[in-house]
């Protein structure tokens, strides 16, 4: 009995010793909090949060339309056949550039070799009889109407054999314009069929995007307006080109126009298929500015935190600001901000509304170090 009630004793010593000593850490940690560690103070209360200073500065933004599109090539076609024929040469090799003219792949042509055998045949005796009767009606032996008889069938005879030769020369397919050949299959003995596709020419000395513009753009869309796209295969380049047409009518559905813009393709890095993320330039203006890690957004709305001095220290200010357009790393603020008003810049998930910071290092203001906040 005496060495159960000593258990229950000890056990109940060492709980209260457990509670004291976790209501002495707690003790501890608000007296450390209110003496000024990070949070717990007021304004003014400690060195707070650590964050990146950024200025609200003006900034060039341009206006723009963004659209998408597919890049196509300036010229394109396939390769095919007319008829169902065995190919007896293939005279290109894939990726090829060839010129306007270059023969690339020769049909089975053993009738037609045939008939223009026969068809030259036929003009040599045509030409014979035509020398002979000219000859003899010259001399009055022959009438001049056998002659001029000999002359006819001379002609018919010139005019088969170029029907013939047309016809085997359509037994060889060539290049309809200057590009470059893309990949195929196709080797002697293959039998194609009409409409089986041989191989592609593509002609990306320059590439176009035709994309649609709704109605209301109509009076910003003009031949020769300037305009920049991007792809995902280029991060972070840029491709400059120009509005080249305007379509003549406008979808009755979707309310749009196509519109046709045409850009410069040196190395030909920009391929046919690819999509492209095209920006209609509508003009320039300075509007104020600050780093897009400086903004956050809250269901239909926006909101940053400006650094506010005072006597007792270093606060954060939650502003709601409404914005505007989103251009290299920078967001306009159309209103919420005034020129040289200081925001943090990072760390903005860590910041309560009245909260105290510490800003390291010096304000970041435009150029490289705005986007270095930005970032």
């Amino acid at each position: 009995m005496f060495k159960r009630h000593f258990f229950i004793l000890v056990a109940a010593c060492l709980v209260g010793l457990m509670v004291l000593a976790a209501v002495l850490k707690v003790t501890l940690a608000d007296d450390k909090g209110g003496a000024g560690g990070p949070g717990r103070g007021g304004p003014g209360g400690g060195r707070g949060q650590a964050v990146a200073e950024a200025i609200a500065t003006p900034r060039e933004f341009a206006d723009q339309i963004r659209v998408l599109g597919v890049a196509r090539s300036k010229r394109s076609v396939n390769i095919t056949s007319s008829t169902t024929e065995l190919i007896t040469r293939v005279m290109f090799a894939d990726g090829q550039r060839v010129a306007a003219g270059a023969p690339l792949v020769e049909l089975q042509a053993r009738e037609e070799d045939a008939d223009l055998i026969q068809a030259r045949a036929q003009l040599l005796q045509a030409q014979r009889e035509y020398d002979r009767y000219r000859i003899l009606a010259e001399r009055g032996v022959a009438p001049r109407v056998t002659a001029e008889q000999a002359e006819t069938a001379l002609e018919s005879a010139r005019a088969a054999v170029a029907a013939s030769e047309a016809r085997r020369g359509d037994r060889i397919l060539r290049a309809p314009f200057a590009g470059v050949l893309g990949l195929t299959t196709v080797t002697p003995g293959t039998l194609i069929s009409p409409g089986s596709v041989i191989t592609t020419l593509d002609d990306t000395s320059a590439i176009r995007v035709d994309f649609p513009l709704p109605e209301r753009y109509l009076g910003a869309l003009q031949i020769g307006t300037p305009l920049s796209a991007t792809a995902d295969a280029y991060a972070g380049e840029t491709f400059d080109g120009r509005i080249a047409l305007v379509d003549t009518r406008v979808n009755e559905q979707t309310r749009a126009v196509i519109a046709r813009a045409e850009f410069a393709n040196p190395g030909n890095r920009i391929r046919p298929g690819m999509m492209m993320r095209v920006a209609v330039h509508q003009g320039r203006r300075q509007s104020l500015s600050v780093p897009e890690a400086a903004v956050q957004y809250e269901g239909q709305g926006a909101f940053v935190y400006r650094i506010a001095r005072g006597e007792n220290g270093t606060t954060a200010q939650r502003v709601e600001v409404q914005t505007g357009a989103v251009e290299g790393g920078f967001v306009e603020i159309l209103s919420g901000l005034d020129n040289n008003d200081h925001v943090v810049a990072s760390g903005l998930n860590r910041i309560q509304p009245g909260a105290p910071v510490t800003v390291g290092g010096g304000a970041q203001k435009g150029g490289a170090r705005a986007a270095q906040a930005a970032r």
